[in-house]
């Protein structure tokens, strides 16, 4: 059995599946290249203009296969090249949006993590709990989890290996919306549909700078938004957008 799949659900939407079921899909070394090769297939595919990324109903990832690594030394660990295979991730052009249900823990909150939206449902649960056996996050989990919700919240989680359910996860800003449980796949859809009929070049863009601009100087980060804002007037979809609304039509966007 495949341990992750794609499909395409909608027109410009792809989905990937982590199908680890028995073990709660947690991330064990066949998982994290399969991943790591969707998305670089999926990146470099025009027409893919948005990524979800799911667990399925009952559970997003428990966490990183613990005995996948258990006797493992420092040098088979560094010889895996994770970083890598995480890289593949975080580097996709197009939105990705994680649909969270259930655990999303360790490796799991990692994963979700490198997504650009996360939804989750009211029964998600999301931790950093590495410390609890000896070790700590190794694949982002000290440095996105304070991005996205500030040094204090993050050591709390990190030191403690403590859990939060999906509104406090939503209060500290680790997850943009938070639905019912059965309605978690249905409105990362929608946001997904909804962002496949933008014009891709400016929606790329948005993300390019979100990401990079983040870890710049204010300055350097305004910059790389004014050289965006003004490269996307040579698209031929900025011409068609801007002449559809003084038009008063519905535009059609050909991503170039």
């Amino acid at each position: 059995m495949e341990e992750t799949w794609i499909d395409r659900p909608l027109p410009g939407v792809a989905r990937i599946y982590l199908n680890r079921r028995e073990a709660r899909n947690a991330l064990n070394q066949a998982v994290r290249e399969q991943l790591a090769e969707h998305f670089r297939k999926l990146g470099a595919d025009p027409s893919v203009r948005c990524i979800v990324l799911s667990g399925g109903t009952q559970v997003f990832a428990a966490g990183a296969d613990i005995r996948d690594m258990a006797e493992r030394g420092a040098v088979e660990m560094l010889l895996r090249q994770t970083h890598l295979l995480w890289a593949a991730i975080a580097d996709c052009p197009q939105p990705v949006i994680a649909a969270v249900n259930g655990f999303a823990m360790g490796g799991g909150c990692e994963l979700a993590m490198h997504a650009d939206m996360i939804i989750a449902g009211r029964n998600a649960v999301f931790a950093q709990p590495e410390v609890r056996v000896g070790v700590m996050p190794g694949a982002g989990g000290t440095q996105r989890l304070t991005r996205a919700v500030g040094k204090f919240q993050a050591m709390r989680m990190l030191l403690t290996g403590m859990s939060v359910n999906a509104e406090q996860a939503l209060r500290m800003g680790l997850a943009s919306e938070v639905v019912e449980d059965d309605q978690v796949q249905l409105r990362a859809l929608e946001l997904a549909e909804q962002i496949a009929g933008l014009p891709p070049l400016a929606v790329k863009q948005i993300k390019e700078v979100v990401l990079a601009g983040q870890d710049a100087s204010l300055d350097t980060a305004l910059m790389l938004e004014r050289k965006a804002f003004q490269l996307l007037f040579d698209s031929a979809d900025q011409k068609e957008g801007m002449r559809a609304f003084l038009e008063k039509r519905p535009p059609t966007y050909s991503g170039y």
